[in-house]
């Protein structure tokens, strides 16, 4: 799937919800998704500057393709975290770097998320395009 599919498919997922509240307990859902982030990967060199909470953002670039893992403290940045990773892991850095991410206004997380869960957002977005310009930047694709 490519990644406007990916974001076509949460836009759907979200619009079955009427409030707020519901959409907040699908994301906690989600965020079981995110399972066996290895202990040795919670490191501080891991750690998601400008999150609130604690978010750790591991890497791998495999075969051309970033591959990511996290996990968070909290139930509900791990379910955002967990959203990021669905559109985004196992793309190339280019794809990723190019990623217009309008799935988060259409299902309204930057109008209803907290403004520090919302910078938090903002920083898991940024680290994950850093990381894509960096792999680019390291092997010039």
């Amino acid at each position: 799937m490519t990644i406007d599919q990916i974001q076509e498919q949460i836009v759907e997922e979200f619009s079955v919800f009427t409030d707020w509240m519901e959409k907040y307990t699908y994301l906690i859902e989600l965020s079981k998704e995110l399972q066996g982030f290895k202990e040795e990967f919670r490191i501080n060199q891991n750690l998601i500057k400008g999150c609130q909470s604690q978010v750790w953002l591991q890497v791998e670039f495999k075969n051309g393709k970033i591959i990511f893992y996290a996990d968070s403290d909290t139930v509900l940045t791990k379910g955002m975290i967990a959203l990021l990773i669905r559109v985004l892991s196992n793309r190339t850095p280019e794809e990723i770097v190019n990623a217009k991410l309008w799935f988060v206004d259409k299902i309204g997380l930057t109008t209803h998320l907290s403004p520090t869960r919302s910078n938090g957002l903002i920083s898991m977005i940024k680290q994950i395009k850093l990381y894509a310009i960096a792999y680019k930047t390291k092997y010039n694709i």
